[in-house]
């Protein structure tokens, strides 16, 4: 059942978040593991922020502050200039995995597992933060791939995805798809199904069309089947699970006699398991011109690949028709080893000078990657 209104809705009333979180790496630890992280030539990463366990999504505030989420921490975080340092201040408590974060007009948007919530006047009340609004709930409350990433368009409108609650399975109504939401009247519609789970996406500047990455299902060895980039060319379109993956392949058990040529194909495979999270189009002035409009993608890493892939940053080159040109690494060392960690890159987001920023939810950091000329 659907309720929008703009009454207060007590926090406690949220699904409460397990006491499952990961510690922050130190950041003496953290110093030490960023001399590890490789980059094209010209290119460093520094440490922005630390202490920010199982940090997610990010969003610029109007005055400033940069508000992260979190997973099982339940808690949102506020990174803010004082005395000329950094302070990273826990703000929001007893969320249910609030994963998605966006920022419009003094309004800070959280997306739960089971709902989206609005605090006004956030950045005025980081000391004691008010009573959520209700934006929207029409939500499964199922955790499994409930967590959410939340891209504004340059109407203020919302775009989720809504995860299906299983690796395959026939999907249950209403999950597997990308939903558009106006928060101002609490109306969503569905511009996208067959969608396993996205939790990361951006508007391209050049077309105004939302692209975003797809994590595919597990258990078919570990070179099948892609991750993919896609982009929504067509409202409406599906994208093929549970029954086709990476564009060209029926699954063995749930293709139903449906074809691979049915569905929207990706923009690109991107490699089995290497876990896509956020994405940004460059559009910053800082890096070497031929970045411009180039997708930053956010591999968090596999975690039962016999050899683990991912946990790096790659840049994607495409047209605004969604063309693929090609694929490169662009940070790397996030993984040392076959399966050791040091860091799961999660979210990007341009600072203000074009610097980009990354969360890192296994060290509960936040990183700065900028170009010296």
């Amino acid at each position: 059942m659907r309720r929008f209104f703009l009454g207060l809705f007590p926090a406690l009333a949220l699904l409460a978040a397990p006491a499952l979180a990961r510690d922050a790496t130190p950041e003496p630890q953290l110093l030490e593991n960023l001399k590890k992280i490789k980059l094209p030539q010209g290119f460093v990463i520094d440490l922005y922020a630390s202490g920010l366990p199982e940090a997610r999504q990010m969003a610029w505030g109007d005055k400033g502050t940069l508000f992260v989420g979190s997973f099982d921490a339940g808690a949102v975080y506020a990174v803010t200039q004082r005395d000329g340092k950094r302070v990273v201040k826990t703000i929001l408590t007893g969320l249910a995995m609030p994963t998605g974060l966006a920022f419009r007009d003094g309004a800070l948007y959280v997306a739960a597992v089971n709902r989206i919530l609005r605090y006004d006047g956030a950045e005025d009340s980081l000391e004691r933060m008010p009573a959520p609004k209700v934006v929207y709930d029409d939500l499964p409350s199922s955790r499994q791939h409930g967590w959410k990433s939340l891209t504004l368009d340059k109407d203020g409108r919302l775009y989720f995805g809504v995860g299906a609650p299983c690796n395959i399975c026939d999907l249950p109504k209403g999950t597997g798809e990308v939903r558009r939401l106006d928060p101002k009247t609490g109306k969503a519609e569905t511009v996208a199904r067959g969608v396993r789970n996205t939790v990361g996406g951006d508007v391209d500047p050049r077309s105004g069309r939302f692209w975003f990455t797809e994590n595919a299902r597990d258990l078919m060895g570990d070179d099948m089947p892609a991750d993919k980039l896609n982009m929504i060319a067509n409202e409406g379109a599906e994208y093929g699970f549970p029954f086709c993956h990476q564009g060209d392949t029926p699954d063995p058990k749930f293709a139903g006699g449906r074809k691979c040529s049915e569905f929207t194909l990706p923009v690109a495979n991107i490699g089995a398991h290497v876990a896509p999270l956020g994405m940004k189009f460059y559009t910053g002035a800082q890096f070497p011109a031929d970045y411009r409009n180039s997708i930053l993608i956010a591999e968090h890493g596999s975690w039962n690949r016999s050899v683990f892939s991912g946990g790096r940053i790659v840049r994607v080159t495409a047209t605004p028709e969604g063309k693929f040109e090609k694929e490169e690494v662009f940070a790397s060392g996030f993984l040392q080893g076959a399966r050791t960690y040091i860091g799961r890159p999660v979210d990007i987001l341009q600072d203000k000078d074009g610097a980009l920023l990354v969360s890192d939810d296994y060290a509960g950091a936040i990183y700065r990657i900028s170009y010296k000329k």
